[in-house]
């Protein structure tokens, strides 16, 4: 028999592709079978493994689970309707955890009143009632109707304005005269909607202004949304609120900065506003004994500073998950206004820094989508009514935080969407509507909201359907 048959015969004694070389290999060596094509006694080098591969085979990214998570959360932000999913979810979730806080923080006082204990939160649950009905109207709204909105809500808005400063028509609330009485238990705050009417407005007029290419000439940028805007100021500052008037310059600012104001002209209208801001405060001693009061720890001899040390208790006392749901000791009558403007502290003591960090959390995710709705979109009124509504919300979220932990004065200004007022959260969120709205509007959310519906699902699940091979079942 020759070489190669009796190999074969035999065993293993030959690797593959060896056969006809006439060369003989030795047999394998006790202990264990030779390798495939490879001379037994030798070892075989390790194979390294594919980087980026796990044992499954799947590609995992370099990093570990951490870049994995990071991806999907990239995906995710890039998703058509994040924004829209964002906007809507965190403006409720903001309502709901304020209407918990309200009927937590104004039990007390409003028994101190002689009223029952739910009398603010009935109050607050109403409104939010009515603002729910505005924020469906406003993101059905279309954008057109949106605009023909701005001129007589601007109108109305001054007109009320001025009404407030009349006597025996307008009231006088913590010092401010900025209040109109509607019968019963019900006051309106006019200078909370001028805040919408403003945005409304600057954003119809620079859009126009942009359509026509005019907002290359710094008159044309100025005239007349810096003189409205003014006009505005001096309504709200005529009944002493500065806080409110710290908003609408905030979104004059914002405007302007969405519109390309350059920086010369920016940094002016600054400067013009720092100064007058300075003289009001220097002139009353009301706002400079705020503006002392800026991260003290004791109230001082007279008391000037019970606020705002007491805001600063009421969040140390809480600790990592606060002392629970009702169980606040500062709403006791030691902390002013625990259902206003000093709400956040409350929530601090009866959820801790969990419930301070969601609340900030929430309000971030809402200043961001905000950011990018106006940030995508090729419209221009809907970025600058956009802009102009983020940065409302946000400064006010931080003017009224930043009061609470002492980092800034006491303005007086409510927490949007979760302190009590009806004044204020109704226009809030109506502003929350229209951001919905816009979000709505974006190409690609449209088209992935026109595919949810049942009918287009329904129909596209036919067209699918007809394109499967016969054979199948």
């Amino acid at each position: 028999m020759p070489a190669d048959e009796s190999s074969a015969a035999h065993g293993k004694g030959r690797p593959r592709g060896a056969a006809g070389t006439g060369r003989v290999l030795a047999p394998p060596a006790p202990g264990g079978l030779a390798k495939r094509g490879r001379p037994a006694g030798t070892r075989q080098p390790a194979v390294p493994r594919s980087r980026g591969r796990s044992g499954s085979g799947a590609r995992v990214p370099r990093g570990g689970g951490v870049r994995r998570l990071y991806e999907q959360a990239r995906r995710a932000w890039d998703r058509p309707l994040t924004a829209y999913y964002l906007i809507l979810g965190a403006g409720l979730l903001i309502t709901v955890l304020g209407l918990v806080m309200v009927y937590s923080a104004s039990m007390i006082k409003a028994l101190e009143l002689s009223k029952p204990g739910t009398y603010f939160f009935r109050k607050q649950f109403l409104a939010a009632l009515i603002g729910s009905g505005l924020l469906i109207a406003a993101s059905r709204m279309p954008v057109k109707l949106h605009r023909a909105l701005a001129y007589p809500l601007l109108m109305g808005t001054v007109f009320l304005m001025v009404l407030v400063q009349v006597p025996g028509i307008g009231m006088s609330v913590n010092g401010n005269q900025n209040w109109l009485y509607l019968g019963g238990p019900f006051q309106l705050q006019p200078s909370e909607f001028g805040k919408l009417a403003l945005i409304l407005w600057g954003a119809d007029l620079l859009a126009r202004k942009q359509d026509k290419r005019l907002l290359t000439q710094w008159k044309h940028m100025l005239v007349p949304l810096v003189p409205v805007a003014f006009m505005l100021l001096g309504l709200i500052m005529l009944g002493g609120d500065m806080g409110t008037a710290i908003i609408l310059t905030a979104i004059l600012f914002g405007l302007l900065w969405l519109a390309g104001a350059p920086t010369r002209l920016f940094g002016g209208v600054l400067a013009v506003a720092g100064v007058l801001a300075f003289l009001l405060i220097k002139t009353s001693p009301n706002r400079m004994s705020r503006l002392s009061c800026m991260g003290v720890s004791e109230p001082g001899p007279d008391g000037s500073c019970w606020q705002a040390v007491h805001g600063i208790y009421a969040l140390a006392s809480g600790g990592w998950f606060g002392s629970g749901l009702g169980a606040s000791v500062e709403k006791w009558g030691q902390l002013p206004e625990p259902h206003t403007d000093f709400i956040f502290a409350i929530t601090g003591e009866e959820l801790g820094l969990a419930g301070t960090l969601s609340v900030l959390a929430l309000f971030a995710a809402l200043g961001y989508a905000g950011i990018r709705v106006a940030g995508r979109t090729e419209e221009p009124f809907v970025r600058y009514a956009a802009g102009g509504v983020t940065t409302w919300i946000t400064v006010q979220a931080v003017i009224n935080i930043g009061a609470v932990l002492g980092l800034l004065p006491i303005a007086g200004v409510p927490l949007p969407l979760f302190s009590y007022g009806g004044s204020a959260l109704l226009p809030t969120m109506f502003a929350v509507g229209l951001l919905i709205a816009f979000a709505r509007e974006e190409p690609a959310a449209k088209a992935a909201l026109a595919m949810r519906r049942p009918g287009v699902r329904w129909k596209t699940m036919r067209r699918r359907g007809k394109k499967r091979p016969s054979g199948e079942r």
